[in-house]
């Protein structure tokens, strides 16, 4: 594999609101994302520059990684996001234990099958376990039940599903998001 795998730098949101706006156009973008093309697009610039600036290397909440060609191009992207044992999560649940949740994952097209997703959750993973404080116990993420590719991809890399799920946002005629999770690894 010729991409490097990395976090994102703040001055980089055009490339950061490119690769949204591609995945947001993907043929199963409705089953991946909860968000549109539309919205999306019409997000001003600070919106683009914050989101990435909050995103990039140096923070410790949130950190999207990247796989980036030789050219400089960027096939594919995963997001992490800290969730604390106790505090609400974006998606309104308390978590009993210190997690990360995958969010965003996008390998574009032309680029899949050539390992970038396995790299992009290696980098997620290893960045999780890594954080300071009080320790990650576990990385969780939602996948749409009719997304059997994703599923059957998550699988593959350690994640099982946990039983948990919750409704998909709205215009969704009562599908869910199944959570899966990858525990922390035991070390001796």
């Amino acid at each position: 594999m010729e991409h490097l795998i990395r976090p994102v730098r703040a001055d980089e949101w055009h490339k950061a609101r490119e690769i949204r706006l591609a995945a947001l156009q993907d043929p199963v973008a409705h089953l991946a994302f909860l968000d549109t093309y539309e919205a999306a697009v019409a997000r001003p610039d600070e919106h683009w520059q914050e989101r990435t600036a909050g995103a990039a290397e140096g923070g410790d909440s949130v950190r999207q990684f990247v796989a980036e060609a030789p050219d400089g191009a960027w096939d594919g992207t995963v997001t992490v996001l800290v969730e604390h044992r106790g505090a609400t999560s974006l998606i309104g649940d308390v978590p009993t234990v210190q997690q990360t949740q995958v969010v965003g994952v996008y390998v574009r097209p032309a680029a899949r099958g050539a390992g970038l997703a396995d790299a992009l959750f290696r980098a997620a993973l290893e960045w999780s376990w890594s954080l300071e404080g009080e320790p990650v116990q576990r990385v969780r993420l939602h996948v749409h039940e009719e997304n059997t590719r994703a599923r059957a991809f998550y699988r593959k890399l350690g994640f099982v599903p946990t039983g948990a799920h919750m409704p998909v946002k709205e215009g969704h005629d009562g599908a869910l998001e199944l959570e899966y999770e990858v525990r922390r690894p035991v070390t001796r």
